[in-house]
């Protein structure tokens, strides 16, 4: 795999703004008729924390966090351009999301997906996250997947043992 750069910015850069076009794109075809239902939930004039994944300074892949409640942030506009897809890129920049995220002292990251998107299902699910019942407005929506992953694991401390 050739050297990704990771950019963190915020929505308004115009590379994550091209990007969501593509992104876009490609659920409203996927989508088909529901298209308009999520799109209205996927508003990005106002996300702080958007990170972009560039090969030899091309924009190949983006994705947001943004705060869901106090302890925890939901994953927003995950793409990667389809010529791009399968080097890792998706993990890489969902990695650095929940990094970021815990940085940032939440401690669980929550999503929405579509039925229609199976490669976003198994990406979630190959990088820990586990299905949920449907939040907030995906609730009653037979369409979508929610996941939620938990950021800090507990420490155990063994019997016996004090921590210092």
């Amino acid at each position: 795999m050739s050297m990704i750069d990771l950019k963190y910015t915020n929505s308004g850069n115009p590379d994550f703004i091209q990007l969501v076009k593509l992104l876009d794109k490609d659920l409203s075809i996927r989508d088909g008729d529901d298209h308009a239902f999520y799109d209205q939930f996927n508003k990005i004039d106002a996300i702080k924390y958007v990170i972009i994944a560039y090969e030899h300074q091309i924009p190949v892949g983006c994705g947001a966090i943004k705060a869901y409640d106090s302890q925890t942030m939901e994953v927003k506009r995950m793409y990667v351009d389809d010529s791009q897809r399968g080097k890792g890129i998706a993990t890489l920049i969902l990695s650095a999301l929940e990094k970021w995220a815990e940085s940032l002292g939440y401690n669980k990251c929550i999503l929405e997906t579509g039925i229609k998107q199976p490669e976003a299902i198994a990406l979630y699910k190959k990088n820990g996250y586990s299905i949920i019942p449907n939040y907030g407005q995906y609730e009653n929506v037979e369409t979508s997947v929610c996941f939620e992953k938990e950021l800090r694991e507990e420490t155990i401390i063994p019997p016996g043992h004090l921590q210092a």
